[in-house]
C-alpha cells in the first residue's frame, strides 16, 4: 500500500497539532515539514470537514484539535482520505474481471492481507503515535541542519 500525498498530509497535520497541544497556524505547520501551503490548506479544510481539527479564522485564529487524539483512528482518517485500500481490483469484485478469478488462490491471500492491515491501522490512534503537548522536535529530536556554509561553526578542512 502506498498512501496518497493528501492522506500523509493529513496524518502529519493531525500529529502535529496534536504534539502542539495548542492552536497552530498552516505556517507552523509547512514550514516545519517543509511541505506545500496549498496542500496542507486543502488538507485541513477536510480534516475540518470531517471533525478532526477545527479551523478558526481572524485574529488569533488558526488550527486545533476538535477530537482528543485517543479518540482519533489512525485507520479511520486512512480510510476517510484513502477509500478502500484494494491491492487488486478482484479481491472484492462480484463480477468475475479475470480469466483465473474464480479459483485463484491468490485473491484469497490478498484479501486476508487487506483485512490485517486494515485491522492494524484501526487499532492504532492518534494517542499512540503523539504524546499530547510534545512537539515533534521533541519527540523525534528534530535538528534542523544548518545548510549555510558561511554561518557552520566548524569549516571543513
Amino acid at each position: 500500500m502506498r498512501l496518497s500525498l493528501h492522506t500523509d498530509y493529513a496524518l502529519r497535520v493531525l500529529m502535529f497539532l496534536a504534539g502542539a497541544g495548542r492552536r497552530c497556524t498552516v505556517s507552523e505547520i509547512t514550514e516545519f515539514y517543509k511541505i506545500s501551503r496549498d496542500h496542507v490548506a486543502k488538507v485541513t479544510a477536510r480534516l475540518a470537514r470531517s471533525g478532526y481539527i477545527r479551523a478558526l479564522r481572524g485574529a488569533g485564529g488558526g488550527l486545533e484539535m476538535a477530537r482528543a487524539a485517543e479518540e482519533i483512528c489512525v485507520g479511520k482518517v486512512v480510510a476517510e482520505f484513502e477509500g478502500t485500500l484494494q491491492l487488486l481490483e478482484c479481491v472484492t469484485a462480484e463480477e468475475i474481471i479475470c480469466r483465473i478469478q474464480p479459483g485463484c488462490k491468490l485473491r484469497h491471500v490478498l484479501a486476508k492481507a487487506e483485512k490485517v492491515q486494515r485491522d492494524y491501522l484501526d487499532s492504532v490512534h492518534l494517542s499512540d503515535i503523539v504524546k499530547l503537548g510534545q512537539s515533534l522536535e521533541k519527540m523525534t529530536k528534530y535538528k534542523p541542519r544548518n545548510t549555510n556554509p558561511k554561518k557552520r561553526k566548524n569549516p571543513p578542512c
